[in-house]
């Protein structure tokens, strides 16, 4: 979505936070928060944060306040944790850092309050893992309102958009309600293949959208007046291919895991014609799904069509590129 500038976000009223978590509406409706709003400078300092980070897991909290059904995220900061290539946990010494921060903003005038906490998820996609949930159940149930959002920095280069997503569970016992699944393995490693999905019902997504103060617009406006031919000269089928080499590399294991159960009598639902119409389509990962595939040699085809549509559209960029600005 389009950042929209607004200064009346930036003034935090805490008499209506405090009221607002005296009241706890949030208890008689799991579902209350709907809406996240992320200024500029939050959502730049989170993706240079995961993408210095590669593909380790990085880890940090989210500052703002809540108002109605929305969290308002002004700022966040870094957490000195260690990661994984698969998962990331605060220890105490970050703990430690989190309220000695915190109680530093509040001794200069930053009255806001830590609302979440974010982490990336480096090629994976935008979900909580099992250890996501816990994390978030846990931060729910002793610092309400709290939010977890979830950036991968590695799809967003490859996009050139960032790939963010807002969670927030539900509280124990609780019955989601049936809901159209959104959300796609596509492209998902074989390593986190298991995790995805398992705890879908534990969870729910919010809209996010971002803003910006009028400050926040001239800089932004004088940085893309400086830096707009980087943007232009870069190329995402060099910047990413490292990851293509990985998903190709995992696609391999898929190919052999799918090898494995046809073998062994597995369902071979997709046919060569259907793939054949299916790979002229910008959807054919979800046409597939909806045709009832599941088996893993329908998973590995998705991922296929998928990897060669992009790539496709970066071998383009890369040619329109080099015939607007190599022949002169």
């Amino acid at each position: 979505p389009p950042i929209t500038t607004s200064d009346e976000l930036y003034a935090y009223d805490e008499v209506a936070h405090k009221l607002l978590v005296a009241q706890k509406p949030w208890a008689r409706d799991p579902h209350y928060f709907k809406r996240v709003k992320v200024s500029a400078l939050a959502l730049m300092k989170m993706t240079a944060h995961c993408k210095r980070g590669g593909d380790i897991e990085v880890m940090g909290m989210l500052q703002g306040y809540a108002k109605d059904d929305a969290f308002i995220v002004l700022d966040v900061f870094e957490l000195p944790v260690e990661g994984t290539e698969t998962r990331v946990n605060a220890q105490a010494e970050a703990y430690e850092y989190m309220v000695e921060y915190t109680h530093t903003c509040k001794a200069v005038g930053r009255h806001e309050n830590v609302v979440g906490w974010y982490h990336s998820h480096p090629g994976y996609g935008c979900w909580l893992s099992g250890i996501d949930v816990n994390t978030q159940s846990m931060n729910q149930r002793y610092g309400e309102p709290f939010l977890a959002i979830v950036i991968d920095p590695i799809r967003t280069s490859r996009a050139e958009k960032v790939e963010i997503g807002a969670f927030r569970t539900y509280p124990d016992g609780y019955t989601a309600p049936e809901e159209p699944s959104t959300s796609s393995n596509l492209g998902i490693p074989k390593s986190k293949i298991e995790d995805f999905g398992v705890h879908a019902n534990k969870y729910y997504s919010l809209d996010v959208s971002f803003f910006k103060s009028s400050l926040d617009a001239r800089n932004l406006d004088s940085l893309t007046k400086k830096y707009w031919v980087n943007t232009l000269s870069s190329s995402t089928l060099l910047a990413n291919r490292k990851l293509i080499a990985s998903q190709v590399s995992d696609m391999e294991g898929k190919i052999a895991k799918a090898e494995k159960e046809i073998k062994r009598g597995g369902p071979t639902t997709t046919s060569s014609a259907s793939l054949a119409s299916m790979s002229m389509s910008p959807t054919s990962g979800s046409n597939l799904e909806k045709a009832g595939d599941v088996s893993a040699l329908g998973t590995v085809t998705q991922d296929a069509i998928s990897l060669a549509i992009e790539q496709s559209k970066m071998f383009a960029s890369y040619a329109v590129k080099c015939a607007l600005f190599d022949a002169v």
